[in-house]
């Protein structure tokens, strides 16, 4: 009985080790774990636990890095460095518009004068985009851990006295650190372009300009708010503003294309690619709903008091963990999905070989 339970207790540690490796060394180990044991030995010693647990968890992680050599992981890698360098690009052009075109509807405010650093930014991931597309993937990542690191040094430091700057920003540093880590997964020269092809590049291309351009535009003709004029109406629909609600509704046709347009470039991809790029943004998707859920009452009450509130460790630590476990969670069900749809279509050929009856 006691030799019983100890193999279903060496098989139960033994779970913990890769199918295909149990397939093939699982009785051969179950056996030799039993002949070392002591007489009546119920449960497995404190050693050979530490070794099974130890050993299958490596074994894990040589497959799941094997896993990311496949051709779909490399082209789904290639494609999200460009299309988030492109992102970003766009974002830090935004940030550098808003300091140079006055916004009328403010006066007599004027904002801050663009720095090195704005100007840097709008060009780092211009370049980040442009080698990677040119089949230059090692300068690509190299200059995006660069964009990583220089968040790090200039906004890093803020994490003690100022929290909410540092939480607000964490999507686009998510975004650089998705950026340069999928830059720096293996892939054949020029692979994003072969993948996207020129047409893809170009609609990637437009539609975040577009947006970037009509977002800029609403905002210097925005109208000047006179509190003494009552005769003129308007219109604010999530940050845009103009004077009429047919002009609201036609910025919103207009952004909604120009996302349509790469959301469209995006699905129309191999369905394994397409599932890559998911499990790849996915986590920046992930912080970003933690920021707006489960930090929006710290947000405000920030605001309100008008001085820094630190988050807590369990805080920072919630945000830490977020992206490295949606990540992971993602790569489980897209192996998940792929293993259900290769049976699937194993079972149907089979079936068309051996037809019923």
């Amino acid at each position: 009985m006691s030799a019983a339970e100890l193999e279903r207790r060496y098989r139960r540690l033994l779970a913990v080790h890769p199918w295909e490796h149990r397939r093939v060394y699982e009785e051969e180990m179950v056996a030799v774990l039993l002949a070392g044991a002591r007489p009546g030995q119920t449960r497995p010693g404190l050693r050979d636990t530490v070794d099974l647990v130890g050993a299958g968890l490596r074994a894990r992680l040589r497959v799941g890095a094997r896993g990311f050599t496949e051709p779909a992981w490399a082209d789904a890698a290639a494609v999200t460095g460009v299309l988030v360098a492109l992102v970003l690009c766009v974002a830090a052009g935004r940030h550098l518009l808003d300091q140079l075109l006055v916004d009328p509807s403010l006066p007599p405010f004027r904002p801050p004068a663009a720095d090195p650093v704005d100007w840097l930014r709008v060009a780092g991931w211009a370049a980040v985009a442009v080698t990677a597309l040119a089949g230059l993937p090692r300068v690509a990542a190299g200059l995006a851990w660069a964009g990583v690191a220089g968040w790090a040094v200039l906004v890093g430091p803020g994490v003690a006295d100022q929290p909410g700057y540092v939480v607000d920003t964490l999507p686009q540093a998510a975004l650089a650190v998705v950026a340069a880590a999928a830059l720096t997964l293996p892939a054949p020269p020029r692979r994003a372009l072969a993948v996207l092809r020129p047409r893809r590049v170009a609609t990637l291309v437009a539609g975040p300009v577009a947006a970037l351009a009509l977002l800029e535009l609403n905002r210097v003709t925005s109208p000047l708010f006179d509190a003494t004029d009552t005769s003129t109406t308007y219109q604010s629909f999530y940050g845009l503003e103009a004077r009429s609600e047919l002009v609201i509704w036609l910025y919103v046709a207009g952004l909604g294309a120009a996302a349509l347009a790469v959301v469209v470039a995006v699905a129309t991809l191999a369905a394994p690619v397409r599932r890559r790029i998911a499990v790849l943004l996915a986590p920046v998707v992930a912080l970003a709903l933690v920021i707006d859920t489960t930090l929006a009452g710290w947000a405000v009450s920030t605001v309100h008091m008008g001085h820094a509130i630190p988050l807590v460790p369990a805080q920072w630590l919630i945000l830490v963990l977020v992206p490295p476990v949606t990540f992971l969670a993602g790569v489980l069900l897209v192996r998940r999905r792929e293993e259900t749809l290769r049976m699937v279509a194993l079972g149907r050929a089979a079936d068309r070989e051996h037809p019923a009856g």
